[in-house]
């Protein structure tokens, strides 16, 4: 056997990352079941915001359609509760216990498979990438809007979401995989959207979370990205299993196009 293959061989085989996108994140669990229907599993998973809720639950042994079912019972109304003046309008309390109620393992350790999940260190001002220890906290953490959400502090560090320095998180799983598929829920699509506080604020928060994108799009060695996820918004809940939907065809449509490339 040539020396230096052994020293090039990575731990993982094929890694996926999830980038963010609030209710958007449900074209992950579409996506994920087309790639199931081709025989692609990842080895290691990474994720941000409702990436990262993704991450986990498949990560838990959650099916893509088991997924979907569960992100119909999230709701913004009654995930949150009111918390002014405490660092954001909404706690995450309710959202943290349906979390600790519907995953099964408590710790990273505990996962089926491996799982990156990346919060935003507001104290610093960095990026933080969570491998290990309690798994419920650190999703809450990247999942903490701005603003919106108060911030969601562990062993005293205040963090929100993961999005807002590194939305789509390829980059922390890229050096320990031969290929890399890279789920964007948010592409940068300027469309009409509806006038009211809550689009406002999040879509002016997305341009910003879609900027620091580009990066991790050019590591990726299969970048699933339908354009037409710009349509819908952050919260649109009611969206949700048109949203799975359609991350299940365009990925489906995208492999057929590219089985004779063998990319994967």
């Amino acid at each position: 056997m040539n020396v230096m293959s052994i020293y090039n061989q990575k731990p993982y085989k094929i890694g996926i990352a999830l980038s963010g996108g609030g209710i958007k994140g449900l074209c992950h669990a579409g996506v994920l079941k087309a790639l199931e229907e081709h025989g692609i599993k990842p080895d290691i998973l990474s994720g941000v915001s409702a990436g990262a809720v993704v991450g986990a639950l498949y990560s838990d042994g959650y099916s893509p359609d088991e997924i979907a079912a569960l992100f119909e019972e999230i709701n913004f109304r009654n995930m949150t509760k009111i918390s002014i003046p405490d660092g954001g309008f909404f706690k995450t309390d309710i959202f943290q216990n349906f979390l600790n109620a519907k995953l099964r393992a408590k710790t990273f350790e505990e996962l089926s498979i491996p799982l990156r999940v990346v919060a935003t260190d507001l104290d610093k001002g960095q990026s933080v990438t969570f491998t290990s220890g309690k798994l419920v906290e650190p999703i809450v953490a990247s999942c903490s809007f701005p603003v919106l959400f108060s911030p969601k502090v562990i062993d005293g560090v205040h963090y929100v979401d993961g999005g807002v320095l590194k939305n789509f998180p390829v980059s922390t799983i890229r050096n320990e995989c031969d290929k890399v598929i890279g789920i964007n829920a948010s592409p940068l699509v300027a469309d009409k959207y509806k006038q009211s506080i809550l689009n406002v604020a999040t879509r002016s928060y997305n341009f910003m979370f879609k900027a620091n994108i580009f990066y991790d799009k050019e590591l990726c060695d299969l970048l699933i990205e339908p354009v037409d996820m710009g349509n819908y918004e952050t919260f649109d809940v009611d969206k949700g299993r048109e949203i799975f939907e359609l991350g299940y065809r365009s990925t489906k449509q995208l492999l057929e196009n590219k089985l004779s490339t063998k990319v994967v």
